[in-house]
């Protein structure tokens, strides 16, 4: 028996919309990653973009346990000499409230090309409006609210 090896022009791809409020954000972000590489499919092949579109809405209702609204950091740097730059997940939420959710799949998704591909496939949004109706969006309901 032979391996089967899925062909980029073979994939089929569908668009999902997955409501953030009240979701926690690794778990979510765990889901998503899942669904941008192809995994749940069962023509998954690694060094082959077989993932699907996804949609996150109400992103700035995300949540996360603990005390990691206050102490969970973010870090850059601006590439200037002593440019290091944090914020914590609470300040982070109210300068941007997608940037989170799209550092945390971003990190899950292999770090070249072929993961640069399937990130892009990603659409985040703070409310709960996007412009994504023509594509009919199938609502993904396997994430389980807390």
């Amino acid at each position: 028996m032979k391996t089967y090896s899925a062909k980029p022009l073979e994939v089929e791809r569908k668009w999902y919309l997955i409501d953030a409020e009240g979701q926690t954000l690794g778990r979510l972000a765990v889901t998503a990653a899942n669904l941008l590489r192809g995994k749940h499919k069962p023509q998954f092949t690694p060094n082959v973009d077989t993932g699907d579109f996804v949609i996150i809405i109400n992103s700035a209702k995300i949540c996360v346990s603990g005390k990691k609204e206050t102490d969970k950091m973010y870090y850059h740097h601006t590439g200037y000499p002593g440019g290091l730059k944090s914020a914590s997940f609470k300040e982070l939420m109210q300068k941007d409230a997608t940037m989170a959710l799209e550092k945390a799949i971003k990190g899950m998704l292999p770090h070249n090309t072929l993961g640069q591909e399937q990130f892009n496939k990603l659409k985040i949004y703070a409310g709960a409006e996007h412009p994504h109706a023509a594509q009919k969006p199938v609502v993904y309901t396997e994430v389980e609210a807390k």
